[in-house]
This record gives C-alpha cells, sequence and structure tokens, in this order.
C-alpha cells in the first residue's frame, strides 16, 4: 500500500519493516565486500578510475570508499564512517567498515529471529563498552615496557599492509623521526605531536629508498624572481593573503575625468599604492614575504632592491602551517582601526633561515628552524605518480598511528590478537546474563572473529583452522592465571601459524581498536534503527502550475 493513499499530499513510495532492514544490510555488506581483500599485511590493492580517465590505485580503505560513489543512503553511513576513523585515528579505516557490515549482518539475523531491535541495540551497546573496557585494562600495554622500537614497530604495523611495506624498516625509521621531531608542548603542558607540521613533498626518479627526512618546512615553490638572494638568515617572514599588484579600482566604482592629465596621476597613484604596502613591509624588518595570491613584475625589483625573498601563489594550506610553526599572523588586509594601511613588525613570524634549494628538478623553499614548533618534510622519490600518490596516503597512516602511540602511550598486540581475546571474553560475558541481550552480545562477540578470518582469507591460508587455534590460545589466557602471556597470541600470516604478536612486533595504539569497536558499533546501531523508507517523489503537478 503506498503511502500516497493514506496522506493525499504525499507523493512517494514506502517501504516498511523487514524488506528495508535487509536492504540496508546488503548494501553495507556490498560496500564492506569491496573493502575487505585489502586488508592485512597480505592485502590487494584497488585500480580507481573516475569518470574523466584519472587512475587511483590504493589500498587504504578511506580513499576507496571516498572515490566510490555510493547511491544508497544506508552504506553512505558506512563512507562517513570510514572518514571519521581516518579522521580520528588516521588508520584502521578498512576494518572499521568491515566490522561495522558484519555486526549489521548478525543483528539482522537475530530481528529475523524474532528478536526486537532494541534489545539487540541494547545488548550492543553493552558489549561495546565491555570491550573497551577490557582492552584498556588487560590488553593494553603500556610503551615505556618496550622502548624506542614500540613506535618503529608500530609505524611498519600500519605500513605493512601498503605498497611500502617490503621497505617498512626505512620508512619505519623514517616516520618516527618525523614525529619525534614536531614534538612540542602546549599551554596546558601536554605535549603534543602536530604531525600537519610534516609536510610531503613528492618529487620523481630515484627508487622509494632515496626518500628522506629535511629538517625545516619546504614549500613547493621557488622564488618569484631571479635576482633574489638564495638564502636568508636570521628570517623575518610575512604571510599574506592579498596581491601585491597594481592596485586596480573595485568594480562598481566610478570615476568621471574631466581633464585627460588627470588619468595619467590616478595610473600612478595606483602604482604607488602598492610600493607603499611594500615599503611599509620591508620597513617593519621583513625579509621573506610569502602570499597566496600574485606578486606582479613591478612590485617584484622592490624585493629585489631590497635583497628579500617573496615567494608567491603558496598554497593556502601550506602558508597557515608556516604561520604556525614561525609564530606569525596570515594578514588579509593593511587596513587598520583608523582605515590607514599599517603593518606592524609584531605580525612577523621569525626563522632561522629560509633558503632555496633544488630537490629532483624543482626549486623548493625551505623554513629552516622555526621558533614555535619544529617542522619537518618528507621528500619522497618514486617511479611515478601512482607510487608517489600511494605513499603519500600510507605514510599519513604511519605518522597518524605514532603520534596517537606516543599520545595515548598504550599499545596492543596486531594480527587478530584483540578481537580474538575480545570475542572470547564477550562469549563468556554473554553466558552470565539472563536477559535477551544474551543473544545479541554472542552474536558481537562472533562477529568480531570477522577480522582475523579475513586476515586469514587475505593470506592465502585456512581461516577455519587458524581462528579456531587462536581462540583456543585465548581461551587459555583467560581462564588459566599462570597462562596470561597467552593473551597478546596473533596470527602470523607470512607463516599461517599463530605466534605472540606482542614480541613478533606486530603491535597498534589501543586507542586505535577502541574506537574502531566505538564507531562501528555505533554506525551499526544507527543502521539497525531504521524500520521506515519513504522515498519522496517529485511532485509534476505544482510544476505545470507555475
Amino acid at each position: 500500500m503506498s503511502i500516497a493513499s493514506q496522506t493525499p499530499d504525499i507523493l512517494g513510495e514506502r517501504q516498511a519493516g523487514q524488506d528495508v532492514r535487509t536492504q540496508n544490510v546488503v548494501a553495507c555488506q556490498a560496500v564492506a565486500n569491496i573493502v575487505k581483500s585489502s586488508l592485512g599485511p597480505v592485502g590487494l590493492d584497488k585500480m580507481l578510475v573516475d569518470d574523466i580517465g584519472d587512475v587511483t590505485i590504493t589500498n587504504d580503505g578511506a580513499t576507496i570508499l571516498k572515490m566510490l560513489e555510493v547511491e544508497h543512503p544506508a552504506a553512505k553511513v558506512l563512507v562517513e564512517l570510514a572518514e571519521l576513523q581516518d579522521r580520528e585515528v588516521g588508520d584502521g579505516t578498512t576494518s572499521v567498515v568491515i566490522i561495522a557490515a558484519e555486526f549489521l549482518k548478525r543483528a539482522n539475523d537475530l530481528v529475523r529471529h524474532k528478536i526486537h531491535p532494541t534489545s539487540i541495540i541494547s545488548g550492543f551497546r553493552l558489549a561495546m563498552r565491555e570491550a573497551c573496557k577490557y582492552i584498556e585494562e588487560k590488553l593494553g600495554v603500556k610503551v615505556e615496557k618496550l622502548g624506542k622500537n614500540c613506535l618503529v614497530n608500530c609505524a611498519k604495523t600500519s605500513m605493512s599492509s601498503k605498497l611500502i611495506g617490503a621497505d617498512s624498516d626505512f620508512f619505519a625509521n623514517l616516520v618516527v623521526d618525523a614525529v619525534q621531531a614536531v614534538k612540542m608542548t602546549n599551554v596546558r603542558g601536554e605535549i603534543r605531536y602536530p604531525i600537519k607540521g610534516i609536510n610531503i613533498l613528492k618529487a620523481h626518479g630515484k627508487s622509494a629508498r632515496d626518500s628522506y627526512l629535511l629538517n625545516g618546512y619546504a614549500l613547493n615553490t621557488g622564488r618569484a624572481a631571479q635576482g633574489m638572494p638564495l638564502r636568508v638568515a636570521p628570517a623575518k617572514i610575512a604571510c599574506l593573503d592579498f596581491n601585491l599588484q597594481k592596485t586596480k579600482m573595485q568594480l562598481g566604482v566610478q570615476v568621471l575625468v574631466t581633464d585627460p592629465r588627470e588619468l595619467e596621476k590616478i595610473r600612478q597613484r595606483e602604482a604607488d599604492m602598492t610600493k607603499e604596502r611594500i615599503e611599509k613591509l620591508l620597513k617593519a624588518g621583513a625579509n621573506v614575504v610569502l602570499t597566496t595570491k600574485g606578486i606582479d613584475d613591478m612590485a617584484l625589483k622592490y624585493f629585489v632592491e631590497a635583497g628579500a625573498i617573496a615567494v608567491r601563489r603558496v598554497r593556502k594550506e601550506d602558508i597557515r602551517h608556516v604561520a604556525k610553526a614561525t609564530g606569525a599572523t596570515l594578514v588579509s588586509t593593511f587596513a587598520d582601526m583608523e582605515g590607514e594601511e599599517t603593518f606592524d613588525s609584531s605580525l612577523l613570524g621569525h626563522a632561522d633561515e629560509v633558503v632555496e634549494e633544488r630537490i629532483a628538478d624543482d626549486d623548493v623553499i625551505m623554513i629552516k628552524g622555526t621558533k614555535t614548533t619544529g617542522a619537518v618534510s618528507l621528500i619522497l622519490r618514486g617511479a611515478n605518480d601512482y607510487m608517489l600518490d600511494e605513499m603519500e596516503r600510507a605514510l599519513h597512516d604511519a605518522l597518524s598511528i605514532v603520534k596517537r602511540t606516543l599520545e595515548s602511550n598504550t599499545v596492543v598486540a596486531g594480527g587478530g590478537a584483540v578481537e580474538a581475546a575480545l570475542s572470547v571474553s564477550l562469549e563468556y560475558l554473554a553466558t552470565t546474563l539472563g536477559s535477551r541481550e544474551q543473544l545479541a552480545i554472542a552474536e558481537f562477540a562472533e562477529a568480531l572473529l570477522i577480522i582475523p578470518k579475513v586476515l586469514a582469507v587475505n593470506a592465502a591460508k585456512d581461516a577455519s583452522e587458524l581462528v579456531a587455534k587462536l581462540r583456543a590460545y585465548h581461551h587459555t589466557a583467560q581462564t588459566k592465571a599462570d597462562k596470561r602471556h597467552l593473551s597478546s597470541m596473533g596470527l602470523d600470516l607470512a607463516k599461517g601459524t599463530i605466534r605472540n604478536n606482542l614480541e613478533a612486533g606486530v603491535i597498534e595504539p589501543a586507542m586505535s581498536k577502541v574506537k574502531i569497536i566505538q564507531f562501528a558499533t555505533e554506525a551499526a546501531i544507527t543502521i539497525l534503527r531504521i524500520d521506515d523508507m519513504i522515498k519522496l517523489v517529485k511532485d509534476e503537478s505544482q510544476n505545470d502550475e507555475q
């Protein structure tokens, strides 16, 4: 029965109850199946070709889902879920989508068996809380116990499934050095690692192993004119967000001239205004000027004469980072409260030196020894664009993971160890409950095993056998006090056996796992709550009347 027949004002079709749920679950499964095969150290890559023929080859869950044009509204929730995980943690985007889809599938089966969605939702919420508590209390290991190697291992684990997995030793050390270089203490005395201060520049040529870390923030542009000095030290940096070109009249401004000689004066005044602005900058002591807009040739000569470096068309993002690192203020107008144009030296940022260097075939401006936070740049080398782009994505994930490890200070074993431990623990919890939630928690526990299963399948190993062995180990670890050390047993996907992943160096920040479980549960609950879908149709008759 269409909704239109009930309420004459609404035109559209309505689906209710089980049909909608099944449809939503199928859509979410389809999305998860796309990214499933890219999970783990032996995960496969995806090649995405967009409507204009641009090719992206990637293994990163968030990137894959962002590039897919997902139509189904429930499946869109999973795409947003991957983006959220990417923003909050930086890695684990594939896992979060796979787990959320599995939760949904199992919840749907329960609803089919006449269990009310509300019971399932409260069961899932309880299981989520218990799981997070269990990770923090029982599975987490403090970073101090594991030493500096711990950070390198976290970075290696994050990179293992990516294109640079083969060189993960080399890149992991680069990443750890880069994150430690931007360490800063904020106003509240907390230590923070703003990884946005790490600029990643991509340059063609050489091999991936020729990538290196530069001390200083690199801008991917050269000086605006050849006559400028190659090096300025110490540097006082002005960050501008307007044109240093001949001032043009605003649109809509009319000037009536009766005497043609006055025209020349107007032209002259337009040129002088820019000259005055530049003089103000130089008088305030600026010897490096960065602007997001253009600088014309007439204006450049003043900078050349003053021996200052001017850089035009700097990316907005870059100029913000430079301003933050050097303590400069991004200026979008010279006008002050009185309507005069002024520029104060307090708006300048400071750095030890600014130099132009040549990397591969490009000139780059390096800002070294910044005042407030450390700034470093990773210069990536590689054979082609696809490879460089994928390297950048892999490094972004690894940088985020190292940052999270340093800030949260707790790690857990990887390779399916956490999921297997939680599954065993939650199953036991389910048997202690005498309410309907028992079934939901048991299914939640079962669903977590999807991660070790998919890892084993992607590695071409026997998933059923490995997961069974893994669960047996974790059951022993949780029931016998003297076997507690077995709780970090996970999969060794190269050999197809079970090993202690803490000792093997396959580790992840505990925060990443906690967030994955929280986000996946929330997403599954959001979709599970839906039991009615009304698609509205445009009313054609109204258009005709107009």
